[in-house]
């Protein structure tokens, strides 16, 4: 603390004391505490075991994004369009070709040119298989292991299990422009401390409320806040196992901490005109996929542990949800193609792609038939479906499992949810079984009694 900060404190204090806001006898305790540079040491959880990722971004593409127009190439379907399977059901091919890209040769549909050329960096999993076949069950399900009841997001159990890299910004925000299906609870605590909860921030010209501090003076505000972290710390006292009341008052502080860290967070003024045009982001924008991805970057170079971006909402114009009107996925696809290749690019550029691990999901697939000829959709498909993940240790530029020549079953190796999510905490050095939070008389843990790493797409 400095001389001259230490002044205008003191000076404060003894401002607000003779005001009539301190009582007399805090007078000397703060006077006392200020002094002594009493500061309450914080202690943060460590890893199970050396991590490959020091954090996570993950990108949720909202309303289940077809598998067989997209990262699963499924020629039969093809060759066999508008036929009929059987009485009820029609086959439906692909409205979109399929290339090979990079030395892997790993195929990608024309909807995402940009994505697919930088597979080499990612491994693409098509074996994917969720618990749930509806919107909302399948959501929360690949957000919080279970699909029928409330608990806590996969942010929040790495927020609980790693802590935070800096003080003064949330361990996980979740940026999105609208409520997914499942809505907060996606990003929620439930029964973790509240502390863990991730922050929504809404792409805008004010992406957090009350970004800004409200004092004329950084100082003032400095001052007034060090004295409710005082008064807050002395009702601590002799209340040390109310762990909800301790995640409250450190939720306090990082809010007043966002109001320092956040504006220059958020501020793309100083980015390169190379770097928009990376993302494909305008000059001046503060919305878009593009905006989430680049702001993505800056809050994992300044210590957010697990960033969501989440493409789309509740609404079928805006979401990958297609039972009618396949032909939105040109639209769709341009808006995040780019950007994510942009994203991927500028991370490995800057060195961040080997300890960053960047997640591809979506809730579900989609079905590789339809009830008559012509139509122009595909229905929920949770049986199977496509998700990829780079860096941080992931072996780029290969595919693991497979569906059947029709997209509709595993055919091998197949990758459940709760395989997904422990896969993604061991790259973060925690081992799924051990992270547990004792609840209503018993430990509970983000895949349940389920998961196994997927130790095969590792490097």
């Amino acid at each position: 603390m400095s001389n001259s900060k230490t002044t205008t404190r003191r000076q404060m204090v003894r401002s607000l004391a003779g005001g009539g806001v301190i009582l007399p006898g805090l007078l000397s305790e703060l006077l006392r505490a200020d002094s002594s540079n009493d500061t309450p040491q914080e202690t943060f959880p460590q890893p199970h075991f050396a991590p490959r990722a020091q954090r996570v971004i993950f990108l949720f593409m909202t309303g289940g994004v077809s598998h067989v127009d997209t990262f699963d190439h499924k020629p039969y379907l093809t060759n066999h369009h508008d036929e009929r399977r059987n009485k009820h059901q029609v086959y439906k091919g692909s409205g979109w070709k399929f290339r090979r890209y990079g030395e892997s040769g790993t195929e990608v549909s024309d909807l995402f040119p940009e994505i697919g050329s930088v597979m080499d960096d990612a491994c693409v999993i098509r074996s994917m298989k969720n618990i749930n076949g509806d919107h909302f069950g399948a959501t929360i399900g690949i957000h919080t292991g279970s699909a029928t009841f409330a608990r806590p997001s996969m942010g929040s159990w790495v927020s609980y299990g790693l802590g935070t890299e800096n003080r003064n910004l949330p361990a996980f925000v979740a940026i999105s422009p609208g409520l997914p299906y499942g809505g907060g609870q996606n990003w929620g605590s439930d029964f973790l401390p509240v502390l863990h909860q991730g922050t929504q921030i809404v792409p805008g010209n004010e992406p957090i409320p009350n970004m800004h501090y409200r004092h004329a003076s950084l100082g003032e505000q400095r001052t007034e806040l060090d004295l409710l972290e005082f008064l807050n710390r002395q009702h601590l006292q002799g209340r040390q196992h109310d762990a909800s009341l301790s995640a409250r008052i450190r939720s306090f502080e990082t809010a007043a901490g966002m109001q320092l860290a956040a504006p220059e967070a958020f501020d793309l003024s100083k980015e390169s005109q190379a770097t928009l045009q990376l993302y494909g982001l305008e000059q001046g924008s503060s919305e878009g996929f593009a905006w989430q991805c680049l702001v993505a970057r800056r809050l994992a170079e300044r210590g957010v542990r697990f960033i969501e971006l989440i493409d789309g909402d509740t609404s079928l114009d805006k979401n990958w949800d297609a039972h009618a009107n396949l032909t939105k996925y040109d639209q769709l696809a341009r808006n995040v193609d780019r950007p994510i290749a942009g994203l991927l690019r500028d991370l490995k550029a800057r060195g961040m792609l080997d300890d960053t691990l960047v997640v591809w999901t979506t809730e579900f697939g989609r079905t590789p038939f339809v009830q008559n000829p012509g139509t122009n959709g595909r229905g929920h498909h949770a049986r199977v479906y496509s998700s990829w993940l780079a860096g941080a240790g992931i072996a780029g530029g290969m595919t693991y499992g497979a569906s059947d020549e029709l997209g509709n079953e595993v055919a091998e190796d197949v990758v459940s949810v709760h395989d997904f999510q422990a896969t993604i905490l061991h790259q973060l050095g925690l081992d799924h079984e051990k992270l547990t939070y004792r609840h209503a008389g018993r430990d509970f843990r983000l895949t349940d009694v389920h998961g196994r790493v997927v130790n095969e797409i590792l490097t």
